[in-house]
């Protein structure tokens, strides 16, 4: 099932939307996160009637499965470029999921002074690097709907861990199917966790907090180029900073995450 169609929406009432949450966009029966917020992203372009979402931030109030959505929509400002849309995710039975703000607008080509003090990450080509393939456990469900090809120094399982919370590789989804400024969302948050290279006795790390910047749209068909990193893992928490560019060296996105350490 291509992501346009897992992520589909239609209006009931003024404000508000109904979808429904796939089975096997899952990690171990849970939705992935980006996905469920992906879909409060797609409420909020329907409810601003602007294409794109430029920044757009998720609180996780409680695991998301399988099963039918609806989605309440505020739209808390209406300016010339953006307008700023509140979009709450509820289960079946009225639980909400997912709390999200987000601006919205249309990302065109811009003309202006520009400074980029960062690279894309070096990668080895795709066929060099690892794909992701989906099991019933780990790898999850959900890596059936991207192609996932991750640098073969950040596979713990191929090459044990590096010991610095890094993973890069590249991105796109596995169905053929063009990647928009909605889709993008996901993709910030597709990847492995971090911690599983930073050599600690950790494997579960619940995300409270998501945020993805969009910067430009992402040509149809291409790969992106995707590094995430973190740098503090203290006080019960981390966070993982996303960098997604696309074949040709631009910054499409960025995300960061703040995660919880769950208490031994």
């Amino acid at each position: 099932m291509t992501f346009a169609d897992a992520s589909a929406l239609e209006r009931i009432g003024d404000n508000g939307w109904a979808g429904e949450i796939q089975p096997g966009w899952d990690i171990l029966g849970n939705a992935n996160g980006g996905y469920v917020l992906a879909m409060a992203a797609r409420a909020g372009v329907l409810a601003s009637g602007r294409p794109d979402p430029v920044t757009i931030t998720g609180h996780f109030l409680a695991p998301a499965g399988a099963g039918p959505i609806t989605i309440d929509t505020e739209v808390l400002k209406e300016g010339r470029r953006f307008a700023t849309v509140a979009a709450t995710v509820r289960n079946g039975k009225g639980r909400a999921l997912v709390a999200a703000l987000g601006s919205y607008g249309e990302l065109t080509a811009f003309e202006g002074p520009e400074r980029v003090e960062a690279e894309p990450p070096d990668l080895p080509s795709v066929d060099q690097c690892i794909k992701v393939v989906a099991t019933d456990t780990l790898p999850p469900p959900f890596m059936a709907n991207v192609d996932l090809r991750v640098h073969p120094e950040d596979v713990p399982a191929a090459v044990g861990s590096s010991g610095y919370p890094r993973v890069r590789g590249w991105f796109r989804w596995a169905h053929e199917e063009a990647l928009d400024t909605i889709g993008l969302v996901v993709a910030a948050d597709a990847f492995p966790p971090t911690i599983f290279n930073a050599n600690l006795p950790v494997a579960w790390t619940p995300t409270l907090e998501l945020t993805t910047h969009i910067r430009e749209r992402p040509e149809s068909g291409e790969w992106l180029r995707c590094s995430f990193h973190t740098r503090f893992i203290t006080g019960g928490f981390l966070e993982e900073d996303g960098e997604l560019w696309d074949e040709d060296g631009r910054l499409i996105a960025q995300s960061r995450q703040l995660a919880l350490l769950p208490r031994a």
